[in-house]
């Protein structure tokens, strides 16, 4: 299944790599970014969380722009210095020492950060045909969260609060591992270059995001993606683990068990649940994640309800609903780049990846304000029907969105006609 995953040019494959091993120096430091602001650097709880916010605002802020410059000067031009830029901002984390200095930090990272993803994946489309691109974003995501859980591994049996050098050693690993796809990019001299160059090519570019809103299967899709990852992935970090600990009342311990048991069923079922889906609907496999999402939620709902009357039970059900969850994941990863590029066009093909990879900036501004008054109230009942809710409505748009695509865009072999041929006059 690996063999038939991995795109057929050799350059995507070592994108691919290039994937992996930043995705391991961004494991190291994923879970700790709070603890060193607050336990190790001495910020308080609430300027720490500004910190991290101020960060998520800037990358939000700053995505269309990523999306201009990639459709204008090529993914190639942009991705390169947002590297060297993202490596310099979390090296630099390990000099912090003050508000200020965590303020000023956080800006650059985010200036780095907020063009890298829209423009790897627009280098991964120019390097992949329509057939197996699916495949190849699926790939991706599951060596991101391998990756991940592998540095997540590594640096758990490293950090130490008592002694901060243990934290500046992993962000200065974290700092060469961005280095690493920036090297094997800086190898492919003829890849990530403008996808349009002519003049007729610049003409619709400079429609710029206005012609990507007007495309209406697009606007529905993000309609979709907004609302998936609202009540979904921004309710994650903090809806989930507030439920789980406050009201499921199982140890921040267990949490960190289900969060591995997501990525555990990520990286084992990912490249199964690829092969099951060549073929078949793409609006339909988007339905069905909204449909996973909501059962996982039920799942983490009915842990709350049993709570500390059975510490087992709450357990199991915590960690089941982060596994749920994962297996979702597993279908909306490949299917959400691979039906963006299939509605982009080669002229615009930066700001649609832009404009997809900021559906889930403004859902994690979104969800963590809204998680804690619905976790509030009525004991997470309020917030577990509000999130079932919008996974299910999330399914039904994603099911209103085929009939605007055609059998190629949706993923589905095209309609053939099976005509018999007149017979030739003697």
């Amino acid at each position: 299944m690996l063999r038939r995953s991995l795109p057929r040019r050799p350059e995507a494959r070592r994108i691919l790599l290039g994937t992996l091993l930043s995705a391991i120096g961004r494991g190291l430091t994923l879970p700790f970014l709070f603890i060193y602001l607050t336990d190790v650097r001495g910020l308080s709880d609430p300027r720490a969380g500004l910190v991290i916010g101020w960060y998520g605002a800037v990358t939000l802020a700053l995505s269309p722009l990523g999306g201009t410059l990639i459709d204008r000067f090529g993914a190639r031009r942009v991705v390169l210095p947002s590297l060297l830029i993202e490596a310099v901002g979390t090296g630099s984390l390990a000099l912090v020492d003050s508000t200020a200095s965590a303020f000023g930090v956080a800006t650059v990272i985010a200036i780095g950060s907020s063009a890298i993803w829209s423009g790897q994946n627009t280098i991964l489309a120019s390097l992949t045909a329509d057939d197996e691109r699916q495949r190849v974003y699926g790939l991706n995501f599951a060596l991101l969260n391998l990756g991940i859980g592998v540095g997540g591994l590594t640096s758990g049996a490293i950090v130490d609060v008592a002694r901060p050098a243990t934290f500046q050693a992993i962000y200065l690993l974290d700092a060469l591992s961005y280095l690493t796809p920036a090297v094997i990019l800086l190898t492919l001299p003829h890849v990530g270059h403008r996808l349009a160059a002519s003049a007729a090519g610049a003409k619709t570019g400079g429609g710029g995001y206005l012609t990507v809103l007007r495309d209406r299967p697009f606007r529905r899709l993000v309609i979709f993606g907004l609302v998936l990852t609202t009540c979904g992935y921004a309710q994650i970090e903090v809806g989930f683990t507030a439920y789980a600990i406050r009201v499921a009342e199982v140890t921040p311990r267990v949490v960190a068990w289900a969060l591995a048991g997501n990525t555990l069923m990520i990286v084992l079922s990912q490249l199964l649940v690829i092969r099951r889906m060549e073929g078949r609907s793409r609006t339909g496999a988007l339905a069905v994640v909204g449909a996973v999402f909501a059962t996982a939620w039920l799942t983490l709902g009915a842990a709350g309800l049993i709570g500390a009357g059975n510490a087992l039970m709450a357990t199991l059900g915590v960690v089941a609903c982060a596994a749920i969850f994962g297996f979702g994941e597993t279908m909306l990863s490949p299917v959400m780049p691979a039906l963006t590029n299939a509605l982009a066009t080669d002229e615009l093909r930066g700001r649609y990846n832009a404009m997809s990879s900021m559906i889930f900036g403004i859902s994690g501004v979104i969800g963590p304000v809204t998680a804690g008054p619905l976790i509030g109230a009525a004991d997470g009942k309020v917030w577990v029907a509000v999130v079932v809710g919008g996974c299910l409505a999330a399914s039904l748009i994603a099911l209103s969105l085929r009939p605007l695509l055609t059998a190629i865009q949706d993923g589905r072999p095209a309609p053939t006609t099976d005509r018999t041929p007149e017979p030739t006059p003697a």
